[in-house]
């Protein structure tokens, strides 16, 4: 069992991923709003000439808020997860598209459909 995790940039693009990865058998996954550091630190010393502002400027960061989105899901479902991130974000190491990761999940509890060991 993998927590898979999606930082998506492309806010724009969150319910076509979500239609594709229904397409594609991945169902289940909590969705937060969220800010990137930079832009934080940018939107919050609006007025001053900074740092943050130069490498928000740099980075052409156009949206502010991104969403990240959690999913627990099998190995072969991470695979399908990334699939579709892939059919419909393009490349990854592109900017302005997204972050994906997971990370080993040891211990579950408050889903029965799943076990230990799943």
């Amino acid at each position: 069992m993998k927590l898979f995790v999606l930082i998506l940039s492309r806010t724009d693009l969150l319910e076509e991923l979500l239609d594709q990865w229904s397409r594609l058998g991945v169902t289940g996954a909590t969705i937060l709003n969220s800010t990137g550091m930079a832009a934080t630190l940018s939107q919050s010393q609006k007025g001053s000439s900074s740092f943050f502002q130069s490498l928000t400027a740099a980075l052409s960061l156009r949206d502010v808020e991104s969403k990240t989105i959690f999913s627990l899901l099998s190995e072969e479902d991470v695979a399908k997860a990334m699939e579709g991130v892939e059919l419909v974000l393009g490349d990854l190491s592109l900017p302005e598209t997204g972050v994906a990761f997971t990370l080993p999940v040891d211990f579950l509890a408050g889903l029965p459909k799943y076990r230990p060991g799943d």
